[in-house]
């Protein structure tokens, strides 16, 4: 009677395999991607920073007390992005023959024109006050009516504003323009002394109109810092999940690498144990029901 061959032993490959090149490739490919998600982390905690100094912006200067202009704009062309929505305070004489439309403005769902009136200081410069808001009339390349701004001497309260930057395709035409981009309206007035580093929101004016354009700003814009926390915290968790995931794959190839190992099988038993027992009652009902059917 012959013995029966006995099959050759197999070796335990252990963690070797991991030290592959493939496997240093996935690790690398694992630290690129934190990475990627760490800038995108710090990106987005850089736009929460952003959007809260905007709101303290917002709080500290839309209800200020009123300035004069030329203590808060000392030049012509003077103007901090801090001071935005500051309150200024100015006296003189509307321009009313060089009033200027700043087209494509809507207003609450509504196409329109912003009304740009220059307002002549006692030093004989020119503050731009955009007055408000006249919607598009029947011929849409221009409003049916522009309530007139007040003749004689007035003192206006304006929330200051950056000039606004040229936009492709907005093309100044006439006394109209694109954009509020200040160095252009001081061309169209002719190269007047014009302040060209920021205008004015109308907020209000004495003596008061009979009628005036509508408002384009009344409240305070929205504070509202947006996601940018949540998104920053995502981008760090999704960098985790990926070292999460090659100690997962890394794992479950040393199963499968070792399955024939002794003390690997063991291990496996111990876990297909530790899973039976945390079989809940609907787990071994459903079970006894299959075995009926």
């Amino acid at each position: 009677m012959t013995a029966e061959p006995s099959k050759p032993e197999q070796k335990s490959v252990g963690w070797g395999f991991a030290f592959s090149r493939r496997w240093f490739g996935y690790l690398a490919f694992a630290i690129v991607f934190a990475i990627a998600c760490g800038f995108l982390s710090n990106w987005q905690l850089a736009r929460s920073k952003e959007a809260a100094a905007a709101n303290a912006l917002i709080s500290a200067n839309f209800y200020s007390h009123p300035v004069p202009l030329d203590q808060e704009l000392p030049s012509l062309t003077a103007y901090s992005p801090a001071q935005e929505w500051t309150r200024v305070t100015v006296t003189g004489t509307y321009e009313k023959d060089k009033e200027i439309l700043a087209r494509n403005r809507p207003f609450n769902g509504s196409p329109g024109f912003e009304v740009l009136t220059p307002l002549r200081t006692a030093d004989g410069s020119l503050f731009i006050v955009d007055r408000g808001w006249v919607p598009t009339g029947n011929n849409t390349d221009s409003p049916d009516h522009v309530p007139a701004a007040p003749s004689g001497t007035v003192t206006v309260i304006a929330r200051l504003k950056a000039s606004e930057p040229a936009i492709q395709g907005r093309t100044s035409v006439g006394m109209q323009v694109g954009t509020i981009q200040l160095s252009v309206v001081k061309q169209k007035l002719d190269g007047a002394d014009v302040y060209t580093g920021a205008y004015g929101l109308l907020a209000s004016q004495k003596p008061s109109p009979a009628s005036a354009p509508t408002p384009t700003v009344t409240d305070p814009p929205t504070q509202d810092e947006g996601l940018h926390w949540s998104y920053m915290i995502q981008w760090i968790i999704f960098a985790l999940i990926g070292f999460f995931g090659l100690g997962y794959a890394l794992r479950t190839e040393y199963h499968k690498r070792n399955e024939h190992d002794p003390a690997e099988q063991a291990r496996a038993a111990e876990r297909a144990r530790r899973r039976a027992l945390r079989r809940t009652d609907s787990d071994v009902e459903d079970a006894l029901l299959d075995t009926h059917t």
